[in-house]
């Protein structure tokens, strides 16, 4: 009787340390709770974290996704990959593109004819510019048509 209730004892003290762990603590990757996922948490009972970055609510049948840079304003626009300024051979982002993934001036060679720009990093602006003329300013995470023979682009930081 007394082993079993030794047991018993250990096996329930188990479950209760096990089972009180809060539903952060479920992550099973490296990176910590995003604030959003946890707010949200915090704030609608029976979610589950499914990752750092999603949550889901099963009775619900709710989903809460956080893109990966939820703290930094860098994403990617259109197809121009996060962080890297992209120069389009057609209006709103089509065509061909030039990728450049460092912040300096770039020469834009003349058999290539610029006619919309993106800037997907996450922060400064690039001027599409003929010879030293800004032709468009376009902000981080925006693109934009331009008008002109584009010679260059300068990034801003």
């Amino acid at each position: 009787m007394k082993r079993t209730t030794v047991l018993a004892a250990a096996l329930l003290g188990l479950v209760m340390t096990l089972g009180a762990a809060p539903a952060m603590a479920a992550v099973d990757d490296d990176r910590e709770v995003d604030p959003l996922v946890a707010a949200v948490l915090d704030e609608v009972p029976g979610g589950v974290v499914i990752d750092g970055r999603h949550a889901v609510w099963p009775k619900l049948d709710m989903e809460l996704t956080v893109p990966a840079a939820s703290g930094l304003s860098s994403w990617s626009v259109g197809s121009c990959t996060t962080g890297r300024i992209c120069a389009y051979s057609n209006t709103s982002l089509g065509g061909a593109s030039l990728t450049f993934g460092t912040c300096a001036v770039h020469t834009i060679p003349s058999s290539f004819a610029v006619k919309s720009v993106a800037n997907a990093r996450g922060s400064g602006s690039v001027q599409v510019r003929n010879g030293s003329t800004v032709l468009k300013t376009v902000a981080a995470g925006s693109w934009s048509n331009v008008s002109g023979t584009v010679t260059n682009l300068r990034c801003l930081l």
